[in-house]
C-alpha cells in the first residue's frame, strides 16, 4: 500500500515543477505528458496500448474508487509510462475489485504522483502544448532540480517514434467468431484493444490477430475476407512499413477499416500527410458528426496527431486510389475524425468505436464495417 506522506514531483521540459506525494511505484519515469478527460474508466485507460510512451494525467479528481478488476483490461498489462492523479481513493468499493488501483500500479512497477493540482497541469499543457516530463518519487525526489530537468529534456520526443513494436504480439492468435461466419479477418495488432477483437467476432469475422512484422504474404496466407488496422501509439509519420503493407491490400481491393492510429495510416497510404496536434484527444466526451447523416455523436479518443485532408468536398488521393472524402469531423477543433474512399473498399475513424471506456454512440461502425465485406463478397 502507497505510503502517502512520501513526496514525488512532476518536472516538464519547460522547467515548471510540481510537488506531490509518490503513488504507485517509486522510482523515475520519462514520458509524453498528456491529458485523458473520462470521469471513468482509468482501468481501460491504463491497459491501452495507445499509451505506451506517455505519462497520463487524469482530469477527474477523484480516481481509484472502484479498484482492479481481472475482466476490464483492455489488454496483457497497463501500458502507460506513468500516472498522475489529484485525489487517489482510501477506499476500493466495488463488488467486481479484487485489488487497489495503487497497489496495482505499484505491483506493476509504474511510477506515479498525486495530490497535485491536476487542473493548473491541464491548462498549461493546452496553452503550451503537450511536452515530455518526468515523475521522480523515492530516492530520485532528492535530486538535484537542475539534474531532474536535464534528465526530463534528454528523454525522446514523441514525434518520430514508432512505438509499434513495443506494444504487438509476438506471434498470431484466433478468436472464433459469433454465429454466422463471414470469414477471416486479419488484424495487423498495432496497440489492438480486447473490446476491438470482442466486437468484430460478434460481428462474424474469425479475428485473426496478426503481429506488427506480419507481410502481405503472411495476410494472405489466412485468406481473409478484409484487412484492420488498429489503435496503436507512435508517429503515424514513422511507420513507412505499416504505410506500404496497406497499400499493397489496397491494390489487391481487400475491405479495409481502420481505428485511430489505423486511419492516419490510411490517411498516408491514400498519399496524405499528418501532424501532430498541439495537446490531442484523449477521453471518453469527444463531439464528433458523422457528414454522411449529420448525427453528433459522443465518442473515445486517444490520439495526438491527425491526418492533413480538407474537410469539405470529394478530392482525389494522391496516391491513386480514386476519390476519397473526410467522412467524421470534431467538433471541438474541426480535425479529421474519418476518412471513406470511394472507389475501393476502404474506410477509417480516428475514434474508438469500440470505447472502451466510453459511449457506445459510434458502436455501429463496425456493422457498417460487417456490410462492407459483405456486399464485396457478393459483388465478386
Amino acid at each position: 500500500m502507497t505510503h502517502l506522506s512520501e513526496s514525488a514531483v512532476l518536472v516538464l521540459e519547460d522547467g515548471s515543477r510540481h510537488r506531490g506525494r509518490a503513488y504507485g511505484a517509486r522510482g523515475t519515469t520519462l514520458g509524453e505528458v498528456v491529458f485523458a478527460t473520462g470521469m471513468s474508466g482509468y482501468q481501460e485507460t491504463l491497459t491501452d496500448p495507445s499509451y505506451a510512451g506517455q505519462i497520463v494525467l487524469q482530469t477527474a479528481p477523484h480516481i481509484g474508487n472502484t479498484g482492479m478488476n481481472d475482466e476490464d483490461p483492455e489488454s496483457r498489462r497497463i501500458w502507460v509510462a506513468g500516472y498522475i492523479v489529484r485525489d487517489p481513493s482510501r477506499v476500493v468499493s466495488n463488488w467486481r475489485a479484487n485489488s487497489s488501483l495503487d497497489d496495482t500500479l505499484e505491483r506493476d512497477g509504474i511510477v506515479g504522483i498525486s495530490g497535485i493540482d491536476t487542473r493548473a497541469i491541464t491548462r498549461h499543457i493546452r496553452s503550451a502544448g503537450s511536452m515530455r516530463g518526468g515523475i521522480f518519487s523515492g530516492e530520485a525526489a532528492a535530486l538535484d532540480a537542475e539534474e531532474q530537468l536535464r534528465i526530463v529534456q534528454e528523454a525522446p520526443q514523441m514525434a518520430g517514434q514508432n512505438l509499434s513494436a513495443d506494444v504487438s504480439v509476438d506471434a498470431a492468435t484466433v478468436t472464433p467468431a459469433v454465429g454466422e461466419k463471414i470469414g477471416n479477418l486479419a488484424v495487423l495488432d498495432l496497440g489492438v484493444k480486447q473490446a476491438t477483437v470482442d466486437n468484430l467476432a460478434a460481428r462474424g469475422f474469425e479475428v485473426h490477430v496478426l503481429p506488427q512484422t506480419a507481410t502481405i504474404e503472411e495476410i494472405r496466407a489466412i485468406d481473409p475476407v478484409a484487412v484492420f488496422y488498429s489503435n496503436g501509439p507512435g508517429d503515424p509519420a514513422a511507420s513507412d512499413g505499416h504505410v506500404e503493407l496497406l497499400r499493397s491490400v489496397l491494390d489487391e481491393k481487400l475491405p479495409f477499416f481502420g481505428i485511430c492510429f489505423g486511419n492516419q495510416l490510411l490517411g498516408r497510404a491514400l498519399g496524405l500527410g499528418t501532424y501532430k496536434l498541439p495537446f490531442g484527444h484523449r477521453g471518453i466526451n469527444q463531439p464528433v458528426r458523422d457528414k454522411t447523416t449529420g448525427r453528433v455523436e459522443i465518442t473515445a479518443h486517444n490520439h495526438g496527431f491527425a491526418v492533413d485532408a480538407p474537410i469539405e468536398g470529394v478530392f482525389d488521393s494522391p496516391a491513386g486510389y480514386g476519390r476519397v472524402e473526410v467522412s467524421h469531423v470534431g467538433l471541438n477543433d474541426n480535425v479529421v475524425e474519418g476518412l471513406r474512399a470511394l472507389d475501393i473498399p476502404a474506410f477509417s475513424v480516428q475514434y474508438h468505436p469500440e470505447a472502451a471506456a466510453g459511449p457506445h454512440d459510434a458502436n455501429y461502425l463496425f456493422d457498417r464495417f460487417a456490410d462492407l465485406v459483405r456486399e464485396n463478397k457478393d459483388a465478386k
